[in-house]
């Protein structure tokens, strides 16, 4: 039996395999284990089967010799390269920006306005939390605090640093050298002048710091051409950094742009709260207090109305007269409109409220001859509580709804026009009898618009929220409108977080009514109806 070294036993039939197109020194080179062909490469080669040892190498089978290059180097950037790397920088800037102020500009109204701005600056200067204090330098507000990634506690606790401490309180104090920048919390046996701080840090501010977690700020202030100072925005860092010149340049630039969107929201919310307390001040301020029935009510001002209106007037031998009504048209306009539709109404009430046709009759003759661009819907209500009875009319107004523990249905009111639509208005009036314990709601048709549904589907939402008071609702004439209001309104409705008035023989919900946040649902549908709900509880 022949001793055959074991490489050259494995590598044999690779061998024959390779050497038609290598030579067999160098077949045998790149197949042998280790890389090296020493078993095959010596002058006389073992008699093996299948090879003759008289075979001469042929030259070019020798191995060839490794020749190792060293990597050419990398050729320097050319100046054209350089320059379109700074342009292609300079179009992605301008296009965040652009992407940015459109974005800040599909806000419409102040709050949602602000939210964004802080949203686009962190993303601007790369922090994950801020804040921004809405402080106009002419002092006529309205002044509000918003943050980003922070609660209302850890506003509060903000609240409590000293302003001088901070560049961005220094700015709302209107401090000459006050013009933000960075501000790096140094260490605590740091020396004065390090982070940005002349003096040693107020120790409230460390401690709010070390509560909070961050360790930096970034603040700009935030000042418009025409109205100067607004107020100042910080962001606020978890570690000690601070944005790079590329985004500092970039944050300055959006927040000039930002800061002449935030002045024209500032005038248009001003403009709103000046006509909703106009509106609220031509409604009564109390209800009245008349033995036999509890009286609640809610009114909410949207940005587009300002018309919508009610009114709850006693009447001689223990009557009492209800109403609410719509004027057409928004604004200024129709606010003094229906002060003059409401003041008139109640004159007619104390003269023949028994008859609530004829109310509406007069009412109808004055508004064609003093009011003849414009129309309106009422209805009115003569009460006895004491026989609990009420003879009511309508104008082209939404039925009533009458609650109660055994029953839940709309009063059937026959079918008229609207004030001012005919050249003589007239509707018979309709007379119901509500139990003890049942509640006579009147509303306007905001109350559905403002649904966003279809106004069959909103009548029914509203009669399936009525039929769904709790039972302790249900003798609260006030808390029964709050149910209303959260059951039918849509949760991002201004109108269910406003502040709701006392309950029982006064006040009334009257608040300005706000667009909805940027990039909620109902964004997109600005809630301009007023709203108006008015219920009576017969005892």
């Amino acid at each position: 039996m022949l001793d055959i070294d074991p490489r050259v036993r494995v590598d044999v039939d690779s061998l024959m395999a390779a050497q038609h197109d290598l030579g067999v020194c160098d077949a045998i080179w790149r197949i042998a284990p280790g890389g090296k062909a020493d078993a095959m490469s010596a002058p006389h080669l073992p008699k093996v089967a299948g090879i003759d040892p008289a075979v001469t190498a042929v030259p070019h089978t020798a191995a060839p010799a490794l020749v190792r290059t060293a990597p050419a180097p990398t050729p320097a950037p050319g100046p054209g390269t350089l320059i379109q790397d700074r342009l292609a920088g300079m179009v992605s800037d301008l296009t965040t920006l652009h992407e940015l102020t459109e974005r800040l500009a599909r806000a419409c109204d102040l709050e949602s306005s602000l939210q964004e701005f802080l949203r686009a600056g962190a993303a601007l200067v790369g922090a994950r939390r801020g804040l921004i204090v809405l402080e106009p330098s002419d002092g006529l507000g309205p002044s509000t605090t918003i943050g980003l990634g922070l609660g209302r506690a850890d506003l509060g606790h903000i609240e409590t640093v000293p302003r001088a401490a901070t560049s961005y309180g220094r700015i709302l104090d209107g401090l000459p050298d006050a013009q933000g920048g960075s501000e790096v919390l140094p260490e605590p046996d740091a020396p004065p002048g390090l982070g940005g701080y002349g003096v040693p840090v107020d120790p409230r501010q460390r401690e709010v710091a070390a509560r909070l977690g961050y360790a930096a700020s970034y603040a700009l202030p935030l000042v418009a051409e025409a109205t100067g100072r607004l107020g100042a925005a910080v962001w606020l860092y978890d570690e000690q950094a601070e944005p790079s010149d590329r985004q500092r340049d970039l944050a300055g630039l959006y927040v000039r742009h930002a800061a002449e969107h935030l002045a024209r929201m500032l005038e248009v919310e001003r403009s709103r709260s000046r006509l909703a307390t106009v509106a609220e001040e031509l409604l009564p301020s109390r209800l009245p207090r008349i033995p036999g029935v509890q009286l609640a009510a809610r009114h909410h001002t949207g940005p587009q109305g300002g018309g919508d209106w009610f009114d709850a007037l006693p009447l001689p031998e223990g009557a009492l007269g209800l109403a609410v009504g719509s004027v057409t048209g928004a604004g200024p306009s129709a606010v003094a409109a229906m002060g003059r539709l409401r003041a008139s109404l109640r004159a007619y009430a104390v003269m023949e409220g028994e008859d609530p046709v004829a109310v509406l009759s007069d009412l109808e003759l004055l508004l064609r001859l003093t009011e003849s661009a414009r129309s309106a819907t009422a209805l009115f209500a003569y009460c006895e509580p004491a026989h609990r009875k009420i003879l009511l009319a309508g104008a082209g107004h939404t039925p009533p709804l009458l609650i109660g523990p055994r029953r839940t249905e709309y009063v059937e009111t026959t079918l008229s026009a609207p004030l001012g639509m005919l050249a003589c208005w007239e509707a018979p009036s309709v007379e119901i009898e509500p139990a003890a314990g049942e509640t006579v709601l009147l509303y306007t048709d905001g109350l559905l618009r403002r649904t966003g549904d279809a106004m069959d589907r909103a009548y029914a939402r509203l009669h399936a929220a009525a039929a769904g008071v709790p039972r302790g609702a249900r003798e609260d004439p006030a808390a029964l409108c709050d149910h209303i209001l959260r059951t039918v309104l849509p949760e991002d409705d201004p109108a269910v977080s406003g502040s709701a008035g006392p309950a029982g023989s006064a006040g009334h919900l009257g608040s300005v009514g706000f667009a909805g946040s940027a990039g909620s649902a109902s964004a997109a549908e600005v809630p301009g109806e007023d709203i108006v709900l008015l219920a009576a509880r017969f005892d």
